[in-house]
């Protein structure tokens, strides 16, 4: 990689290298390649797979549930789960008790489908290249980060 020199005018806190921001962004980007690699053979997208490990830890939840745990509105979530549903990973039907919530539960195929994802996360950690302290202390840092850009805004 070439190395950037900025102009003696720049302005350091307009300067890309000097962004969180884009530290986040581009690490995300960088994670998501990796994903995509792993779950290319499930024909899950990096979303979709977020609904599954949400579904393989507690299965039969609302769609709201589902939200909240993944940072989600339901316009977001809603596509993602017809396309799960349309795979034959989950069902999607009306609670009996209040038919303004739905309840999203796995089929035979989507619990299937959490062997075959079993080895994803160990792929990632060889990937990232770090020691387990360190990640869990990244992990720590971003989450705490999150409540904190949460509480802002």
């Amino acid at each position: 990689m070439k190395s950037r020199t900025p102009p003696a005018s720049a302005t350091p806190a307009l300067l890309l290298d000097q962004q969180l921001c884009f530290a986040l962004y581009s690490t995300t980007l960088a994670m998501n390649k990796v994903y995509r690699r792993l779950l290319k053979a499930m024909d899950l997208t990096y979303p979709q797979y977020l609904v599954m490990m949400v579904l393989w830890e507690r299965d039969a939840v609302t769609v709201s549930e589902i939200g909240e745990r993944l940072f989600l509105d339901s316009a977001t979530l809603t596509p993602l789960l017809k396309r799960l549903e349309t795979a034959g990973h989950l069902s999607r039907t009306r609670a009996k008790d209040d038919e303004r919530n739905v309840l999203i539960a796995l089929t035979p195929q989507g619990r299937a489908l959490r062997k075959q994802a079993q080895r994803v996360p160990d792929a990632v950690f060889c990937a990232a290249q770090c020691d387990p302290e360190e990640l869990a202390t990244v992990k720590s840092h971003l989450e705490k980060l999150r409540a904190n850009l949460m509480k802002a805004e």
